[in-house]
């Protein structure tokens, strides 16, 4: 009998041993499912962000697509522009001939009104300070009367699009330096 009782006290034990281990069982798996669902959430979180980064992405893609859809057009066509602008400014003395630039001169004025009033501007280059990001320099002088570093000549006007650049003006620079004692 005294054995029964044994057996009796460390049942109990035993059994409550069993249940702690089960009970620890479970609150592992409970915490690893808890991590793997915190995961999940947070991949869910930044997939719908980065999704949301894509949609304003594509959207300011779109809006800019239709900002500058004439850019390379406006590009294009300011080379013929030019041209007819030169032509049309030709001092002459032939009355008749005079009449036909004085019309072409209307309607050249005309077309670059319209690019104008669609986003095209001239870029401001004679007299002002050389900027590489609007003047391309195809010459340089060296007047020491005039300021360093002075764009002296327009060979070529220069436009923006819509604050974007079309095409640099082609100026003269006067550049010169007292360093080297030859003014150069």
């Amino acid at each position: 009998m005294s054995e029964d009782i044994k057996n009796e006290q460390v049942e109990p034990e035993v059994v409550e041993n069993k249940k702690d281990k089960k009970t620890n069982k479970y609150k592992e798996q409970l915490a690893q499912r808890d991590k793997e669902i915190f995961k999940l959430k947070d991949q869910l979180l930044r997939n719908v962000a980065e999704l949301e980064n894509f949609k304003k992405r594509v959207t300011t893609e779109r809006i800019n697509e239709r900002k500058f859809a004439s850019k390379n057009l406006i590009h294009d066509i300011l080379i013929p522009l030019d041209m007819l602008k030169m032509i049309v400014n030709q001092p002459t003395d032939d009355e008749k001939l005079k009449n036909y630039l004085i019309g072409f001169k209307m309607v050249n004025d005309q077309l670059y009104q319209v690019l104008e009033n669609d986003g095209l501007k001239e870029i401001d280059a004679l007299n002002k300070q050389f900027d590489p990001n609007l003047h391309h320099a195809v010459e340089k002088v060296s007047d020491k009367e005039k300021a360093n570093g002075i764009n002296i000549e327009v060979i070529q006007k220069g436009y923006t699009y819509k604050e974007q650049l079309l095409r640099p003006a082609m100026v003269k620079v006067n550049e010169w330096s007292d360093e080297n004692g030859k003014d150069e």
